[in-house]
């Protein structure tokens, strides 16, 4: 895919992410840039929550994830990230995956969900870093049947025919994230469900409100007004008004709260 990596402003990206290790495209360096991105930029739905636009186009991902304090949703982290990958030197592609979490294993949903295929001298390997609450902080090798840990929760590939399927070990048990193929994806794929979730009045990403970032101990996820820490001493609480949601968009998500958020909220009956 021709993702026009020269015109990324790198410098500001690696700032961003608070990245100051080797650049160069191996597997090491993939990790590293895999653990920090979704370190400092979060998982959020603001702009279709409040009924604007997601604009794809480079200059639209770099003005809001890297200079605007903004997070957002999986096509605009992993196409950033992409962009990143490219100009570094990987050979990189996007897919496009089904969403199975808190769902059956047997729905069938669109493809409404992207990911990242790199090819390196090891092997093939997967990369993420747009899935909200179980965000991969880490690449995974494309090879079924083996237990990938990642500096968080311990990942694995399943083979359903011409499909992928992968997994995650949360709450003491595995449980689906989506199913994917290898079948490369271009940039009208991308627009085409990017809109169907930002604008549709049925998405969830319209009613619904979404944040979420990994943190080295583990990892803080907001849904509506609910507050939760997953890690050794995990914690949940109920946030009383928007005022207090609009903080811990900002204290814990570093999230520059868009104006005209609450009125959101007010509307979705979330605060």
């Amino acid at each position: 895919m021709n993702v026009a990596p020269q015109t990324i402003n790198l410098a500001a990206y690696l700032r961003r992410i608070k990245y100051e290790g080797p650049l160069e495209p191996t597997l090491e360096t993939l990790c590293a840039l895999h653990l920090h991105h979704p370190m400092a930029i979060a998982f959020e739905n603001l702009d279709p929550l409040m009924h604007r636009p997601v604009n794809l186009d480079l200059a639209a991902l770099q003005e809001k994830l890297i200079f605007g304090g903004r997070g957002g949703y999986c096509f605009e982290h992993n196409l950033l990230f992409m962009h990143v990958l490219s100009v570094l030197g990987y050979r990189v592609s996007g897919l496009a995956a089904r969403v199975l979490w808190g769902r059956d294993d047997e729905t069938i949903t669109p493809r409404g969900h992207m990911l990242l295929r790199i090819e390196l001298a090891q092997g093939t390997y997967l990369a993420d870093v747009g899935f909200g609450g179980l965000t991969q902080t880490a690449p995974l090798r494309l090879q079924a049947d083996v237990e990938q840990e990642t500096p968080h929760e311990t990942f694995r590939l399943e083979r359903e025919g011409a499909s992928w399927r992968l997994d995650a070990q949360a709450g003491g048990a595995w449980r689906p994230l989506y199913r994917f193929g290898l079948e490369e994806q271009l940039p009208v794929d991308y627009e085409v469900a990017n809109y169907y979730l930002s604008t549709n009045p049925a998405s969830h990403f319209r009613h619904t409100l979404i944040a979420a970032r990994p943190t080295p101990g583990g990892r803080y996820a907001l849904f509506n007004n609910r507050l939760t820490f997953h890690g050794q001493d995990g914690s949940q609480c109920a946030l009383e008004d928007a005022a207090q949601i609009e903080k811990a968009l900002w204290d814990v998500f570093g999230i520059d709260v868009p104006e005209g958020l609450s009125d959101a909220l007010r509307r979705e009956a979330i605060a």
